[in-house]
This record gives structure tokens, C-alpha cells and sequence, in this order.
């Protein structure tokens, strides 16, 4: 009997932080990704993109982005759609130049499975049923109530539907199916991602179980809103009172302590983005604040309570040790304002919260809530790092990994610094199988090949700090909306457009400055200019063009157009309003005159 080739199953983390959980320095309790770790390895040189759905495109397709169809997320290309049209790489979903992970492991004889978050496409034709999941229980946008509460999605003229541009919300298999009424009442994101996920499991056919099976677990906690069971949030009741520049200081020490960052590490300053020190924040504001880190928190601690039921299942059915597990984050924690985000038809953050949500100290949390932690949270979370989600710094690309596989792991609890990146996930699963990438023609189409490299080298020799993944001149760049960055060995060069940055190009040494504290684009003027050419490598080989100026262009223009219309309708109310206060001046000088004379 030939030997069953291994499972695989990758479980993504929505806006985790680099140091939230306990493996990598967290007060968090974590212990089933403790176990995973102590019984795998740590990635410390994991590396996204620096928001979602890009890395979700580049996870699937073992290739960049802006190749995969999410050069810039979807949300952004509704804003200015005339200026990606027709351009590759810009569809706004995972476009069928890319063979998808799920659609060759399907191919190879793998049953097939994913419940979560998908953000890859609204459209039937798009969804992760089309591309190679055999079982789906998803959700298809950017974010949601994680206990599936969404009166603006059903208190409004447009269906949902409308709002979202697609054809629908939640997909079950190959159908969409309605969200206010054909889930579990009791429904909350991450355990109910996880019944659907060990149902798929349990209910396999004897065919299936005696297939390998490829699971993809993408919860979407600790997303915002920030909303957990209040037991959960118990746990933590006090532990952030002292707000995020201690917990920042207390996870450095510990990060330092595990042997996960240099001891004499220089740490960026806390992203602040112009909010008010903790210090100088009311006894009433700081308590909210704290309360919301509370909730995030007990977030995180259910993705664990999770993760721990899936390894369960797979212990008792004796596939656990034949399965390579990866678990990760899917970029930088989420570090916005979210105040005026526009998320429906019109209606900004701040009004859905307003019509819809109680904000109240002792409702954050509960299903009825609606809040962030902010800035100074996530940048304690990110730490050393500089930046936050959709930064190109560190803050925003550097995020926790983990993987165990005991078949090609010859040891097992160490942590490995070596840089690597999400595109790696698709070639190392193929090797992996003993499985070749299809292009460059799969299902009747062309499809491009990978630029992600396997990680067996490291898995098979993880104490070796000399092997490298990515070779010295191999360049790997990041790009959104003018967001970039580009690295070649430990060189870094990237750019942040106003507000987020300076508005021109930086250079640091990541060997010894893991913060992007010491800016040397001044000192090393050639250096820059060497960075400066893998860039326009990187941008042509992608097939990039300039959408951060077209862009904001294109928005400015907007603006003045809605300015434009809205002038225009108030011209006859404006004549009207000065041709009554003439009339009112007129009557008022005459009354004068009749009283008082001409004096």
C-alpha cells in the first residue's frame, strides 16, 4: 500500500500582532500555540504584505500581489475604478493567472476544506468554492460582527448584495446562503469557523478520509469590532490598566528573554498617529481603552481555545503528526483610526456606531458593540518594529509563524531568523507533496509560475543559521497605493507617502536595526541608488504602474465634483435666502426711517 501523502492545514490570524501570543512574548494565554511551538519552530523573519487581502492572494499563489489580482484591495478600487480597468493585476480578487493552492492539491487527489474568511472575491465564479475548495463555509468581505449582529446591512434601501458589489455574503459550498438566518444562532467567528471546519472533518466519506486533505482555517478575530464573550474577556479584566507604553516594555523584556529579538535591540518610538498620550487621557477614556485591549485579548485567547479543538480531532484520528501545520498572522496589528473608514453605501464608521451600537464601558464587547484599540495598542504589539497594518515599515510586513511537521523537522523548538516571506507557503506545501507547480498551463489556461521559494532546507536543518532561504541578490518588494519597500539581503529601502511618512525614500539596515530607527539614505547615498534600481526591477517584473498618483488624483477630482453638484443645487436656495435678506434689510431701513427720521 503506498504511503499517504501528508495533510497540510494553514490557520490565519486576522490583525495579530507580532508579540500577542505567548511563543512570541505574549501575556496572552495561548498554550496550544505554545505546544505548537515548542513542538515545531518559530519563524522571526516571517514577512507579509502589509494588509489583507494581498497577503491572502499571495498565500494562496505563491506569488506577488500585484501578479495574483490584488495590486491594490478591492475596497480601494471601488473608490476609483476607471483607473485600474483592463489593468492586470488590479482585478480586485484572485485572478485566474495564478493556479490556487486549493485547485492543484485537488487536482493531486486532496479533499479539500475551508472555513473562514475568504476576501478574495464577492462573485460565485470567485469564491473558494471556484478555486478549489471542495467544503466552504465562508464569508467573503474584509470584515464582520463577529457574532453575526448587522442591522446596517439590513436597515438600509440596497440589499447587501448592492452595498458589497458582489452576489452575496456567506457562501456554504458552492451556494450563498443568508446570513440572518441560515447560521447558528449562537454564532461567534471563531468557533463557529471551527464546528463547520471539524464537521467537514468527521463527516468525510471513507473515500475522502482515505484521501490527504489540504484545510484552510483564516479566522477573522481579532479583526475589528472588537467583540469577545464577556467570560473570556474576565480573564483579562486589569491586566492593561497600566495602558500600552508597559505592556509595549513588559513584551519587549520578553521578547528579548526567548532569545526572539538581539538584547540590545533599539525599539521604533509607539506608533501614536497623533493620538493623546496615555497620560494625559481621562481616568474615563483610559478605562475604555483598556477595556477594548481586554476584548482583544480574550479574542486571542479563543482562536487558541480553537486551535486546540482542531489539534484534538486530529490527535484522536492519528493524522496529527502526518499533517504540516502553519499557523500565522496576515500582516501587521491593525493600528487605524477608524472614525471616518467609509464601510457602507455612504455611511462611515462613526454612523453605523452612532445609529446602530452601545459604546458604553460596560457593553464594549458584547454583540452590540462596535470598537478598535488604535494606534498605540497595536505599535505595543508590533514592537520593535516601527508602523503598523498597511505600513511597508517592519510594523506593518513582520508577523509571527509557526510550523510543525514532524516528518521533515529533525528538531524541533527553535526559533529560526532566517527571512521569509507569505509566497513561500504554495511551493513548500508542493514539495512537500512531491507535487510540481502546473504552469505555465493548468486547467486549460495559463497560469505563471511561483516566486516564492520552500522551506525545506530550514525545516530539515532549523539550528542552522547559516541557510538562507533567500539568497543575497534575490530582491522581494512590497507595494499598495504608493506604500513601498523593497529588500535585498538585510538592505532595506522604503517609502511612505504623507501622512504615514516623509514622502520619500529611506534606507536601513534590518542586521542592526530591526526598528528602522537609523535612517542612512544620507549617509549611504549609493546604497540607496542600488535599492532604488531592485525596485524598478521589482516594479516592472510585477507589472506595477504608478496608481498612488492616478489614484489620489482621481479622489481629488471626486471631491471637487461633489463639491461642484452640491454648490449647484444650493445656487437657487442661496439666491432665494439673499433676495430675502434684502427684502428683510429693505423693510428694516423703512421701519427705521418712519420711526426715527432721517437721523
Amino acid at each position: 500500500m503506498a504511503e499517504k501523502k501528508p495533510n497540510f492545514l494553514v490557520i490565519v490570524a486576522d490583525d495579530l500582532g507580532f508579540s500577542d501570543t505567548s511563543p512570541y512574548g505574549g501575556e496572552i494565554d495561548t498554550p496550544n500555540l505554545q505546544r505548537l511551538a515548542e513542538e515545531g519552530i518559530r519563524m522571526t523573519g516571517f514577512h507579509t504584505a502589509a494588509s489583507c487581502s494581498p497577503t491572502r492572494a499571495m498565500l494562496l499563489s505563491g506569488t506577488d500581489s500585484h501578479i495574483a489580482g490584488l495590486g491594490v484591495m478591492a475596497e480601494k478600487i471601488k473608490k476609483a475604478p476607471d483607473i485600474f480597468k483592463d489593468k492586470p493585476g488590479y482585478e480586485g480578487y484572485l485572478n485566474y493567472r495564478v493556479a490556487a493552492l486549493g485547485e492543484i492539491l485537488q487536482d493531486a487527489g486532496y479533499f479539500t476544506l475551508m472555513s473562514g474568511k475568504w476576501h478574495l472575491g464577492l462573485k460565485k465564479e470567485l469564491g473558494p468554492h471556484a478555486r478549489g475548495f471542495t467544503k466552504v463555509l465562508s464569508t467573503l468581505p474584509g470584515a464582520g460582527n463577529h457574532f453575526n449582529h448587522e442591522p446596517q446591512l439590513y436597515d438600509l434601501k440596497e440589499k447587501p448584495t448592492a452595498i458589497f458589489k458582489g452576489d452575496g455574503i456567506w457562501m456554504k459550498d458552492e451556494v450563498f446562503i443568508n446570513g440572518s438566518t441560515d447560521l447558528p444562532k449562537d454564532f461567534y467567528s471563531s468557533n463557529t469557523f471551527t464546528d463547520y471546519f471539524l464537521d467537514f472533518l468527521t463527516e468525510r466519506t471513507e473515500e475522502e478520509k482515505a484521501q490527504p486533505f489540504f484545510g484552510y482555517l483564516p479566522f477573522t478575530a481579532p479583526h475589528w469590532p472588537l467583540q469577545a464573550p464577556q467570560d473570556i474577556i474576565e480573564k483579562y479584566r486589569g491586566k492593561y490598566d497600566d495602558g500600552p507604553i508597559a505592556l509595549r516594555d513588559r513584551r519587549l523584556q520578553s521578547l528579548i528573554e526567548k532569545g526572539l529579538v538581539p538584547p540590545d535591540v533599539e525599539p521604533a518610538p509607539l506608533h501614536m498617529l497623533k493620538t493623546q498620550p496615555w497620560e494625559e487621557l481621562s481616568e474615563d477614556d483610559k478605562r475604555k481603552s483598556s477595556r477594548a485591549m481586554e476584548v482583544y485579548a480574550a479574542m486571542v485567547d479563543l482562536i487558541d481555545v480553537n486551535i486546540g479543538r482542531v489539534r484534538a480531532y486530529l490527535q484522536e484520528t492519528g493524522e496529527l503528526d502526518n499533517t504540516f501545520i502553519v499557523f500565522m498572522s496576515d500582516n501587521g496589528a491593525e493600528g487605524q483610526l477608524l472614525e471616518a473608514l467609509p464601510i457602507l453605501a455612504g455611511y462611515t464608521v462613526e454612523d453605523v456606531v452612532k445609529k446602530y451600537y452601545d459604546n458604553s464601558l460596560d457593553n464594549i464587547g458584547n454583540y452590540n458593540s462596535f470598537v478598535w484599540y488604535g494606534p498605540q495598542w497595536a505599535g505595543a504589539a508590533t514592537a520593535p518594529a516601527r508602523g503598523a497594518k498597511s505600513h511597508s515599515t517592519e510594523g506593518g510586513i513582520h508577523c509571527p509563524c509557526i510550523v510543525r511537521y514532524p516528518p521533515a523537522l529533525r528538531q524541533n523548538g527553535l526559533v529560526t531568523s532566517t527571512f521569509t516571506t507569505v509566497m513561500d507557503i504554495v511551493p513548500t506545501i508542493l514539495d512537500l507533496a512531491g507535487l510540481e507547480h502546473p504552469s505555465p498551463i493548468f486547467r486549460g489556461r495559463e497560469v505563471v509560475p511561483v516566486r516564492g521559494k520552500s522551506w525545506r532546507p530550514i525545516l530539515e536543518h532549523p539550528e542552522d543559521e547559516e541557510i538562507q532561504i533567500y539568497q543575497p541578490t534575490d530582491i522581494v518588494g512590497w507595494e499598495q497605493l504608493g506604500i513601498a519597500a523593497v529588500r535585498v539581503g538585510d538592505w532595506k529601502a522604503l517609502f511612505l507617502p504623507p501622512p504615514k511618512g516623509l514622502g520619500r525614500w529611506e534606507l536601513y539596515d534590518l542586521s542592526k536595526d530591526l526598528g528602522e530607527v537609523h535612517d542612512l539614505a544620507e549617509s549611504h547615498p549609493g546604497k540607496l541608488r542600488e535599492m532604488l534600481q531592485h525596485y524598478e526591477t521589482y516594479f516592472q517584473e510585477t507589472g506595477m504602474f504608478d496608481s498612488y498618483t492616478m489614484y489620489h488624483e482621481a479622489l481629488k477630482q471626486k471631491k471637487a465634483e461633489r463639491k461642484r453638484v452640491e454648490t449647484s443645487l444650493l445656487t437657487p436656495y442661496i439666491s432665494i435666502i439673499r433676495q430675502s435678506l434684502a427684502f428683510v434689510q429693505e423693510r428694516f431701513r423703512s421701519v427705521v426711517k418712519s420711526t426715527w427720521g432721517d437721523e
